[in-house]
């Protein structure tokens, strides 16, 4: 019941809850902003304003009641500040009278204030000239410093007093004049200093230029030092390698790697160049100066490039490789220690450019030389270049690859130069076996070149089987192999022992082998000659495996490598053809000797009415030349060569024997003459037999004989010796008992058979039954052979 007026009286008095949201916002501080934006979204403003207004209200009645509680304290105040008022008139008399008194003593010492006044501007005005009288003598002083140094030659300092002068001082110089006089002299003598260390710049230019090729020679034979102490190195560790290999105990080696440094093995001043690249930088134009330089290099190397005209190439290959090796050593160095001088872009296009230009001179040079000699001296010193510049980081394979296209070339050289060699120690070749007095000679002939038919060394004197051509042109054979290694290593394949074995085989095959060949073939051979040479040819088959070891020795392959079957050489299948052409070879020579004697159409008399008891003197001489040739043969040859080379000979007298019953210029011939040529034949067949038998033949070819090869000629011999020749038509017996004859020869030789001798008396004293019956028989086997062919 009471709750409603107490409402009623809080909404008059405004004390609403809105009310007191406001007055504590108003209290706080806050901003009212938000809230006087709400109350017109709203569209209320007027209970805002009315709130506002009730809240002032309040206020004021705080405040009034506020005074009426402190108005004692006020009155009290006021009384107070009226006292202190009066205190401060009596304070200002105080100060009045104070201040004429000091009035009266700060006149004296005004005037002796303006006194000092004065002594400190004239103090100052002394100290300001005596400053610009230091500044002066300091400017001054560093003028004649800079003179000195530049009348010293030490354009640095001067360059560096100069700027000193230009940044610290020149702005700075009281006196106008002096000011600029030396603003005046700033750049001439920065001109001056160009000018004159340009001048020393070129000076080493030329003194660079003529040093380029002792550099270069200093460096390349730094290289071939260091080529020559690794091979002596790498040898040591193939004989300790080989060593430990066959078992002889365990040899420990080392490898001592000494360090040196490139620049001090080179020494070269670029002191004018760095001073002059320093001192071009101090005066801001070391851009200008680079291009200087580069354009300068250049036309000093565009000129290095151009080969002398006035020499040989081969003696101005080292002088023209060793200027441009010292070139590009000096670029290297300028590239490294100067600070951008040189870029390696610029660098890379003075070795492009040079590398084309050698090679284009190297492969003309190259395809005019005509000496193996000087080509390997130049690949050599090529070679060299390339260790010597890739060391500095040039790309040398360009180069290095010049060397590989022209190793055909050189071998060509090489080849020609050994069939030259070897031609000559063919020519110069007694040909007989080798005779050896002491051990050293052994050694060196036979040991060194693994010729040996026994590890046991013989007694001396001692003879060889071979003539002095084999181990002549086994060093023959030996230096090449030297020089084709030496050829084919440091270039741009580290594996180059194939390329080694395949111009080795080519050498043996296309030059040993050939000049052998042709030399046994030749006409103004003899038949002991050609037999040693045949009987030499074996040796120079066995040396192949000796060849291919020592190759593989000095490309670095192990031997043990090389000494299986499949990795031997062709040349030595090639040897063993040849071989057997040396044999024919010699056949031909004893037959074309035989000729000379075997001339029967000239010998025999074909229509002879007696029969002579005698052996023909022709057969006398080819007993003779065959017992000849059989004792030559026997020192000389083997067995089996023995063997072929009689049964050649033999074959050919055979041979011989029926084409003089075929020749044309034999008409016909009688009974008579048959029984010559059968005793002939009887006498050779003995001279046969005792051969076969003496020389030990018989042992080895038990189911042969000379004998046999005489077969043709006695079986002819025997069918026109027959009773009834007749039999010949008979098929059985002509495969038992003339199987070595043709048909139609044998059809031939009948019909210039006639059964009685030239003359009347011949004619009558042949004429009985056996010589009837055996002419009956001749004349069916001629129509016989007649009707089959």
């Amino acid at each position: 019941m009471d709750s409603k007026p107490k409402k009623r009286g809080a909404m008059e008095n405004g004390d609403t809850g809105e009310d007191s949201v406001l007055a504590t916002l108003i209290g706080n501080g806050d901003d009212l902003g938000p809230l006087v934006r709400h109350a017109f979204e709203m569209g209320r403003p007027e209970a805002l304003v009315h709130q506002l207004k009730h809240i002032l209200k309040k206020k004021e009645a705080e405040i009034e009641e506020l005074c009426k509680t402190h108005y004692e304290e006020f009155i009290l105040a006021v009384d107070e500040l009226r006292g202190v008022l009066v205190d401060a008139e009596e304070l200002k008399s105080d100060l009045s009278s104070d201040n004429f008194k000091l009035q009266e003593v700060g006149s004296a010492l005004l005037v002796k204030l303006e006194e000092l006044l004065e002594s400190f501007s004239i103090k100052k005005n002394v100290a300001e000239a005596i400053n610009m009288s230091k500044i002066c003598i300091e400017v001054l002083e560093l003028c004649v410093k800079c003179n000195t140094h530049l009348s010293e030659g030490q354009f640095f300092l001067a360059l560096k007093t100069v700027d000193l002068i230009d940044t610290n001082y020149l702005q700075n110089i009281p006196v106008n004049a002096i000011k600029i006089m030396i603003g005046k002299n700033i750049p001439i003598i920065k001109a001056h200093i160009e000018k004159k260390v340009t001048a020393d710049f070129n000076e080493w230019l030329l003194h660079i230029r003529s040093s380029a090729k002792d550099i270069g020679q200093t460096a390349i034979g730094h290289a071939a030092s260091v080529r020559q102490r690794d091979e002596e190195m790498l040898e040591r560790q193939r004989k300790a390698e080989e060593l430990n290999v066959s078992g002889l105990g365990d040899v420990v080696y080392s490898l001592d790697v000494e360090e040196v440094d490139e620049d001090s093995v080179l020494k070269f001043d670029l002191t004018p160049l760095y001073r002059a690249s320093h001192i071009h930088s101090c005066l801001g134009i070391q851009e200008q100066f680079r291009r200087y330089y580069y354009k300068n290099r250049l036309l000093q190397l565009n000129s290095d490039l151009q080969i002398s005209s006035s020499q040989p190439f081969v003696e101005s290959y080292q002088t023209y490789l060793a200027q441009i090796a010292g070139y590009f050593i000096v670029e290297d160095r300028v590239l490294r220690t100067t600070g951008g001088l040189l870029s390696a872009d610029q660098v890379e296009t003075m070795w492009e450019t040079t590398v084309a230009k050698v090679v284009s001179v190297l492969e003309e040079q190259f395809f005019h030389m005509d000496s193996a000699t000087h080509l390997l001296l130049v690949k050599d010193y090529i070679a060299l270049l390339g260790v010597t510049l890739r060391q500095y980081g040039y790309e040398v394979s360009s180069i290095l690859e010049v060397l590989d296209n022209s190793r055909d070339k050189y071998h060509e050289l090489l080849f020609e130069e050994c069939r030259q060699q070897i031609s000559n120690v063919l020519s110069n070749d007694s040909y007989n076996m080798m005779v050896m007095n002491k051990d050293s000679d052994y050694e060196n002939n036979v040991l060194a070149f693994h010729l040996q038919t026994s590890d046991v060394m013989p007694a001396f004197p001692y003879i060889a089987p071979f003539s002095s051509m084999v181990p002549d042109c086994c060093r023959i054979v030996r230096s090449f192999i030297k020089s084709s290694v030496d050829y084919l290593s440091f270039g741009v394949n580290s594996n180059f022992y194939d390329a080694a074995r395949k111009y080795l085989d080519k050498l043996l095959i296309d030059v040993l082998n050939e000049v052998v060949v042709t030399t046994v073939q030749s006409d103004g051979i003899a038949e002991s000659q050609a037999m040693q040479i045949a009987e030499n040819i074996p040796f120079l088959e066995r040396s192949c495996d000796f060849f291919l070891q020592h190759a593989a020795h000095l490309c670095g392959i192990p031997v043990r490598s090389v000494e299986r079957p499949q990795a031997s050489l062709t040349a030595k299948a090639v040897f063993k053809t040849s071989r057997h052409a040396a044999y024919l070879a010699v056949v031909n020579l004893v037959n074309s000797k035989l000729d000379k004697f075997l001339a029967l159409t000239e010998n025999i008399n074909w229509t002879a009415e007696e029969i002579s008891e005698n052996n023909s003197e022709y057969m006398n001489e080819v007993v003779f030349c065959l017992d000849t040739v059989f004792s030559t043969a026997l020192q000389i040859l083997p067995l089996d060569a023995l063997y072929t080379v009689g049964c050649g000979a033999l074959e050919h007298i055979s041979n011989s024997i029926v084409a003089a019953f075929l020749s044309d210029s034999v008409k016909r011939f009688n009974a008579n003459a048959v029984m010559v040529i059968n005793q002939d034949l009887q006498k050779l067949e003995s001279f046969a037999d005792e051969r076969f038998h003496s020389t030990g033949l018989s042992e080895v070819y038990k189911e042969g004989s000379f004998r046999s090869s005489l077969i043709e000629a006695r079986q002819l011999i025997n069918l026109l010796s027959s009773s009834q020749p007749e039999n010949f038509a008979d098929l059985v017996i002509r495969e038992k008992s003339y199987n070595a004859l043709d048909r139609k020869k044998v059809a031939s030789i009948v019909e210039k058979f006639k059964d009685s001798a030239d003359g009347i008396f011949g004619s009558l004293s042949t004429r009985n039954t056996k010589t009837s019956s055996r002419k009956k028989s001749m004349d069916v086997l001629k129509k016989r052979l007649k009707d089959f062919n």
